[in-house]
């Protein structure tokens, strides 16, 4: 086969079962690429599995899921790693690329309620289950009456609460309910329109160190343009305005008859002010793109609001 000095890979992953779900998609198109591959999971649990009872905007964020298995990466223990593309900070180590951005799932969020009804549909006060502050803000526009619930833990976890009646809904990733192959419970995927995605929401990366050229050309097949594209809008976005889960922020791109379209959003925790953008242009600008929308998000309000969260 080519890259025959590649005999064995080793991937680096989370012991969430969404994480090995995903791991585990990796290493059955590699091996369908190359048959002769041996391909090891090697599960890592990392800071952010193991403090589940406090909200990622009290504990560092999203990259306490990244920390010990970039480490594991720099050390050698693995050759890859498999992240989903929304845990991943918008400024990370120079020594570490992707090698590969596979094509995206749905980037959209999904009510789950416990009787069956829409959003719109929900009782005064309804209790909503989300631990994010992007969600909270959202929803909190959507309708203030909605009681915001913070809620960690895997997939199963958070339905389980819903059937212990902890919640009359929660708001998931319909990505993360697709791959696990439960897309039964879902009541209504939600639209852009009324919950803008989390900046790589449904995409995955596959990371590794920059200097192994050989190893990142292993990966040319599975690299999707148009998601990586739309993807590098977001992070742009994402970058620009300092963002993470501290902050309730939204980015979501597309292509459609080859332009590119990003909507961006930053809003305070209630939901009382939010601020909205749209941009547009060429697939070959996205990181322009991404920029020049964060501008004009920080000249319509949203430096205000950052600096709510950040200080000046």
């Amino acid at each position: 086969m080519p890259f025959a000095s590649i005999k064995k890979l080793r991937i680096g992953t989370r012991r969430s079962n969404l994480a090995l779900v995903q791991s585990n998609w990796v290493k059955l198109k590699l091996k369908e690429q190359y048959p002769d591959l041996e391909v090891e999971l090697i599960e890592i649990v990392t800071q952010g599995d193991k403090i589940q009872d406090k909200p990622l905007y009290e504990i560092g964020g999203k990259g306490l899921f990244l920390k010990e298995i970039e480490e594991a990466l720099l050390d050698g223990r693995v050759d890859i790693a498999v992240h989903s593309m929304k845990d991943v900070p918008a400024g990370s180590m120079k020594e570490l690329i992707f090698y590969a951005v596979p094509e995206r799932v749905s980037p959209f969020d999904v009510l789950i309620s416990k009787n069956g009804e829409k959003l719109d549909e929900l009782a005064p006060e309804a209790k909503i289950g989300t631990g994010s502050l992007r969600r909270t803000c959202q929803l909190k526009a959507f309708r203030q009456d909605f009681n915001i619930i913070p809620v960690r833990g895997n997939v199963d976890t958070r339905l389980q609460k819903l059937k212990a009646n902890e919640f009359d809904a929660v708001i998931l990733a319909e990505a993360g309910i697709t791959r696990l192959g439960i897309k039964d419970c879902i009541t209504q995927v939600l639209s852009a329109e009324t919950l803008i995605p989390a900046v790589g929401q449904g995409a995955l990366c596959i990371q590794g160190m920059r200097e192994n050229l050989e190893l990142k050309a292993l990966f040319a097949f599975m690299d999707d343009d148009i998601t990586a594209t739309a993807v590098a809008a977001e992070r742009a976005l994402l970058k620009e305005l300092d963002g993470g889960c501290k902050i309730p922020l939204a980015g979501y791109a597309f292509i459609n008859d080859k332009v590119l379209y990003l909507i961006g959003m930053v809003g305070n925790k209630d939901g009382s002010e939010i601020i909205r953008e749209r941009m547009q242009g060429s697939p070959a600008d996205a990181d322009s793109i991404g920029k020049k929308l964060a501008e004009r998000l920080l000249e319509r309000g949203a430096a205000d609001i950052l600096a709510q969260f950040y200080g000046n």
